[in-house]
This record gives structure tokens, sequence and C-alpha cells, in this order.
């Protein structure tokens, strides 16, 4: 039997998915595994007999990630669950910048004991006007989940889309339309796009090449086109909100949209400011549950670990006895050493993965016929080992 904790209301679709073998709850002690959406975690501490974390949703910044990891604790989360949702959001955001509708509909509210109401909007709408999608350049910086289906979106609408992503994958390549303007740099869309949409993880590193904290920042406003407007789906940030506010003082940027306001922004001119919406939506709610608990029941009842944010994806089928799923560090020679382990207690290899991920790694080894525990525990006294399992 494995218990299920969760910290946040998690969808029943995705509870749905534990059988009869699962028991889950807000009040489980000593639990296996973890369900969350926004609670912090960086305050808790783990029982040692955790053995994962699955956030249902793509941001892991609630996770204390690096502990986890030293502990032997793998996190989940669950990339493009959320993506239509967040990616109609940024449409939606779009058209309130192009168009005041946020602004006539104020004026409707403020205006409603008017008997004449009808006749007088008629005078008052012109100073609501805006502009339409048709025709104006979108730059999409990150051609992921979300900012690959936005693109073909938003060439439906009639607009000229430029996309820039340096890592973009194979299969979200293929998937973007041909009519999309691949650039190499951020640069070629700063000084050629009407609207720029940011779609990429926030990223904090000593060294500004690796880093995508403040990504968008004074040096970077000044190339843009003036009367530009920029995006913010992603996380607040990926924007210097200084220079950002100097920005829009001088009629560089027309309008900030962002679905993370915090304490400049919320109150800054020009700003529409969105309560982090971009996943709230019944049908992402239910996607993220879902692929979350497929995930944590996959590598609880499996060893397989599938969208891990701190450990390598690794899978095998399970074909052998015994499974032994050993997490460890990345560090020359340790596969060598397992092998010898195996190799001297004579155990038979039906099969082995081995995967790495920055500073760590996983191996899964199948065994066929018998698994001592005296064989597992000498693997588990090998250096740089942080957790091992057998599964049956």
């Amino acid at each position: 039997m494995y218990n299920i904790k969760l910290l946040n209301k998690i969808s029943k679709n995705g509870t749905d998915v534990f059988d009869d073998n699962y028991v889950y709850g807000e009040n489980i002690e000593n639990p296996d595994a973890i369900m969350v959406r926004s609670a912090a975690m960086h305050e808790m501490q783990f029982d040692d007999k955790l053995l994962a974390i699955a956030r249902a949703g793509a941001g892991v910044n609630n996770i204390p990630i690096q502990r986890c990891a030293d502990e032997g604790i793998v996190v989940f989360n669950t990339p493009g669950a959320n993506a239509n949702a967040v990616k109609e959001l940024v449409i939606a955001g779009m058209l309130l910048a192009s168009r005041d509708i946020i602004g006539g509909v104020e004026w409707v509210k403020e205006n409603a004991a008017d008997p004449e109401i009808a006749k007088t909007v008629e005078k008052a709408k012109s100073k609501f006007a805006g502009n339409e999608l048709r025709g104006k350049k979108l730059g999409v910086i990150g051609l992921g989940a979300i900012g690959g289906p936005l693109s073909n979106t938003a060439r439906h609408f009639g607009m000229e889309v430029y996309g820039c992503d340096p890592y973009i994958t194979i299969d979200a390549a293929w998937n973007i339309s041909r009519d999309v303007k691949r650039v190499k740099t951020r640069d070629e869309i700063y000084e050629n796009c009407d609207f720029i949409t940011l779609h990429v993880p926030l990223i904090k590193n000593p060294d500004p090449a690796k880093s995508t904290e403040k990504m968008i920042g004074k040096a970077d406003f000044a190339k843009m086109k003036d009367g530009v407007v920029i995006l913010n789906f992603a996380r607040d940030a990926l924007v210097d909100d200084e220079a950002l506010e100097e920005a829009i003082e001088s009629g560089k940027v027309r309008k900030y949209v962002t679905d993370f306001p915090n304490a400049k922004t919320a109150g800054m001119k020009n700003v529409i400011a969105i309560p982090h919406l971009g996943a709230s939506t019944e049908e992402s709610e239910d996607n993220c549950a879902v692929m979350a608990a497929h995930e944590l029941k996959d590598y609880i009842e499996n060893g397989n670990i599938t969208n891990s944010v701190n450990y390598p994806d690794a899978s095998l089928p399970h074909s052998g006895d015994y499974r032994l799923c050993v997490l460890h560090k990345n560090t020359p020679g340790i596969v060598a050493q397992l092998a010898t382990v195996v190799a001297d207690e004579k155990l038979n290899i039906e099969n082995m993965v081995n995967k790495s991920k920055g500073d760590y790694a996983y191996t899964i080894i199948e065994i066929k016929g018998a698994l001592p525990q005296s064989s597992v525990g000498k693997v588990a006294k090998l250096d740089n080992i942080i957790r091992t399992r057998v599964i049956e």
C-alpha cells in the first residue's frame, strides 16, 4: 500500500489514476509521495520514506529542488499539460493590449445609471478605440509547449510571426508553421516586432550568459520599436521592473501585460496585470493532475522517471525478477563500481540503463533470478550513492 499526501486540492481526474494499492489525502502521515500545486515546501522536512514529489503544473519554484536531489527525492512537473490554457490567455492579453476593452467596460459600469446610456456610448466610445492584430509583427521568445502553438495561432490571426529559440527540440520544430520566421537572436525580434511575448524558464545563474533573470533590461528596451507591447506569461523576474518603468514613461513600451503582478508592476501605469490565471482552467487542472499522478505511479511501481526536474529521465520495460534502482552522483567510474558489485555477487543482469543530468544520475538494473539484500547493501555503501531501491 502506498501513501500519497495532497498538499493542495488536486483534481479528482488525477487522483482517480491511483488504484486500490494507494491511499491519498491531505492528512497522510509519512507519505511515499507528495502531490502539490502552489503550496510552499521550502521549510518542510521530509521523511526518509518519501520517494517523490509531483508538481501538478510546470513551475517548481515552491519546491526545494536541490535539497530533494541530495536526499534522493525525485521531483516531477507536468510540462505542456497547461500549455493550451496559457496560450489562450496570451492571445487574450494581446487583444486587451490592442483594444481598450478594460477601459470601455469600466466606463459602462461607471455610467450604468444613465438612462440614455445607449446614446451616450456612441459619443464616448471613440476614446477607447484601438488597433487590430492582423498585419502586426509578433516576436515569440521560446518556441516550446506554449510558444510553438501560440506562433501557429497568431498566424491564423494574420500576424507576421518571428520565433527565436536556440534550444528548440526537433519535435517542437516539426509542429511549428513554416510561415513562422526563425531568427537566430533576440535582437532581430526587438528591432522588428510590435508585440513580444516571453516563453522561457526563469534561470538564475551568476554567469549572465546562462541566466534569464532580467533578460529584458534597459539595453534590450532601447533596441525595440517605439510603442511595443510586451507580454510576460512566464515569470515576472524575466523583466527588469526598473527598466520597464522607464520604458513605459518614455513611450518605448505602450503596454506591458503580465500574469505575474508584483509590488512594482501592480500599480504601474499602462500595465495590464492578471492574477496568475494562465493555468486556471478546469481542463488545465485536470490535465496537470492526471499527468502528475501517472508520473508518480510509474516511478513508485516501476522506477521509471519521466519529466523530472532534478534527475534524468530513464525508463526500462520491467522484464526481470527484480529491479535495482540507484540514485547517485554523476561521478566518473560509478557505473563500473555498480557492475563490479553485480559481477562479484554473481547476479544475472537482464537489462540496464544509466542516465545523467547535471550533478546527478540514475541507474536501473534489471536482475534475473535472486537479488539478496546483502548485495543491495553493498551497492548502498559505495561512494556517491544517494539512494537505492528494489522493485519486484
